[in-house]
């Protein structure tokens, strides 16, 4: 439920939260991969904002270059595919999970063993698969847990983010148009739109802390919720 009213502090000692954060590397040979601009910043922020709260986190990370949040629990994974088997595991243990990740989207069909030479034809082609759906996956298996997606795009946020919120069946997406200079990839300041299923809320302009510390507070209320009813 979209909430006006949130609480800054939540208390959620005893809450266990697995949060994903950073980009995946898919490789198309040893030494080459296929990745995006993902720094990771913002669910690394996520992490720290729910360990202030008290809760206990996993966080299964990309490749990055930032430091680990003390007390939280990490397992570093380089692929989807990886990503996918951490999470799974991870999520069978915990309350609620964010996916701030930015897994790729597909994946090379096959893998060099060697490195390609341009003498074998380069790089000319390369078959690509669709990654597994990670979102969609932990979704279908939620159950009473909550499960928080994010939906980074370029142009028609609300309308992709809800169709993403609707057809992944999470509980709400936090979207963000990364085409923005102060909302994009490796900035240190997000605009983001919360889209429940009763509807979007835009927040300001704010530093990637503080919007972690409000996705952290929504989380609190609809754990709450479900605990209520």
């Amino acid at each position: 439920m979209r909430r006006d009213d949130f609480t800054a502090h939540p208390d959620l000692t005893g809450v266990r939260v697995l949060v994903t954060a950073g980009p995946t590397h898919e490789a198309i040979d040893p030494v080459r991969y296929i990745a995006n601009a993902s720094s990771g910043k913002m669910g690394y922020a996520i992490a720290r904002a729910f360990l202030r709260a008290g809760a206990a986190v996993t966080l299964i990370s990309g490749p990055v270059a930032l430091d680990a949040p003390e007390g939280a629990e990490v397992v570093h994974v380089t692929s989807a595919e990886e990503m996918l088997a951490a999470s799974e595991e991870v999520f069978a243990r915990v309350d609620a999970a964010v996916l701030a990740a930015a897994v790729a989207d597909y994946t090379p069909v096959r893998v060099a063993d060697h490195k390609i030479k341009k003498s074998e034809g380069g790089l000319r082609v390369i078959e690509l698969k669709e990654t597994a759906d990670i979102l969609k996956a932990l979704s279908a298996a939620k159950g009473p847990r909550v499960v928080v997606g994010f939906a980074a795009e370029t142009d028609d946020l609300i309308a992709h983010a809800t169709e993403k919120l609707t057809s992944k069946g999470c509980d709400l997406i936090v979207a963000n148009d990364v085409s923005r200079a102060d909302s994009t990839f490796g900035s240190d300041t997000d605009r983001v739109t919360l889209v429940f299923p009763d509807g979007p809320r835009a927040l300001p302009l704010m530093a990637k802390g503080e919007v972690a510390e409000i996705i952290v507070a929504e989380v609190a209320g609809l754990l709450a919720e479900r605990r209520a009813s």
